[in-house]
């Protein structure tokens, strides 16, 4: 009787997890177009991680660098806590050439920092064909004063304050992001960078009005560049990013 019970236990908890799992699908954002985009590029992407030893759905992380316009996407081994790059996108419009922070609403600059999204963010009605929104402002953005809204990791290569890819680019992007929430991954982080903050880049800007905030961002550059690429929790303490 008591190993009835006790199936029957696990049974009920295991039907539980499946509704939560398709309650959440059922919150992640779709349309006709998104539908058909995810559907086109998904076998050559399967296909890709299969030989980079990745797997469809599985979590993913996203760094860009500004002055490189370059939007990398890492995706979790499976069984580590650990990031593995998979692939390296060209941001073909990314707004006003100055490097440094957004400060206000429709100065054309886009952000620097740590940023995240949640499938609320998902956009596969947008007028540039596919697109998600960082999460600008953050903590650290709203604690400095600094004003925007909506900026997007987007299609049709042309930007006033965002990351535009290629249509072909986005669709990829897009396609991982959605296989990883409907894999339960509950919120995307994106690590924006002004540069790749090696010690000689650090050095070249060491005379930049921005270089101070620069330092901190480092703080998180390198952490994850130091603890075998595992994104940190970033919290915003006295005006400042923590990495924990």
């Amino acid at each position: 009787m008591k190993n009835v019970l006790s199936a029957l236990i696990i049974l009920i908890l295991l039907l539980s997890c499946i509704d939560a799992h398709r309650l959440k699908a059922q919150n992640i954002p779709s349309s006709s177009r998104s539908e058909e985009a995810i559907e086109r590029v998904m076998p050559a992407l399967k296909n890709e991680l299969d030989e980079a030893g990745l797997k469809w759905g599985q979590e993913v992380f996203i760094r860009i660098f500004k002055k490189e316009r370059q939007l990398e996407l890492w995706v979790k081994q499976t069984g580590s806590a650990s990031f593995q790059l998979f692939k390296t996108y060209k941001i073909c419009s990314i707004g006003n050439a100055p490097l440094g922070p957004k400060l206000e609403e429709g100065d054309g600059l886009v952000p620097e920092g740590f940023y995240f999204f949640r499938p609320i963010d998902l956009n596969p009605w947008s007028d540039f064909h596919l697109s998600f929104n960082i999460g600008f402002p953050n903590k650290y953005d709203r604690d400095h004063g600094r004003t925007g809204s909506a900026i997007m990791v987007h299609g049709r290569c042309v930007s006033a304050g965002c990351f535009a890819m290629t249509n072909s680019r986005i669709e990829e992007i897009y396609a991982l992001v959605d296989a990883a929430f409907h894999g339960g991954q509950d919120f995307i982080r994106v690590h924006v960078f002004p540069f790749r903050m090696t010690d000689s880049n650090m050095h070249r800007y060491r005379s930049h009005r921005w270089i101070d905030f620069w330092q901190n961002l480092k703080e998180g550059y390198d952490y994850f560049e130091n603890s075998q690429n595992r994104p940190p929790n970033t919290v915003v303490t006295d005006g400042r990013y923590v990495f924990q």
